[in-house]
């Protein structure tokens, strides 16, 4: 079965940016990801994952009474940002679970392991 891992954190502190691409804060930065990363594909569990814009860049979509409203940044305010998934093909949601636990931001963050409903069967 395949598992959609979202990663939830807390914001970086407004006088701490992001580190640049291509510095060695950033290679040290990415060092725990790749190495997840590459673990998952060891483990041939790896279907895919990306990381997400900051969420200043999001642009929240609803229709109401037909009409398309936009609006600037997430719908709703929280302590933590959606900031990448990966999505997993486990035996079980134990082992999802463990490598949920692996992410690099699960010992401050929240990580969502969520099912991924397949379609598939329905679609006859």
């Amino acid at each position: 079965m395949q598992y959609m891992c979202l990663i939830y954190s807390p914001p970086p502190p407004a006088d701490q940016p992001d580190p640049e691409p291509g510095t060695p804060e950033f290679e040290a930065y990415m060092k725990p990801w790749n190495d997840f990363s590459e673990k998952l594909v060891a483990d041939s569990v790896m279907v895919g994952g990306e990381a997400l814009m900051p969420v200043e860049m999001a642009t929240s979509v609803r229709v109401r009474g037909g009409k398309t409203e936009t609006m600037d940044g997430p719908f709703a305010e929280t302590k933590e940002q959606l900031g990448g998934y990966y999505i997993i093909d486990c035996k079980t949601l134990d082992d999802a679970i463990r490598y949920a636990a692996m992410i690099p931001v699960a010992d401050f963050g929240t990580i969502e392991v969520r099912p991924v409903m397949d379609l598939s069967a329905a679609q006859g």
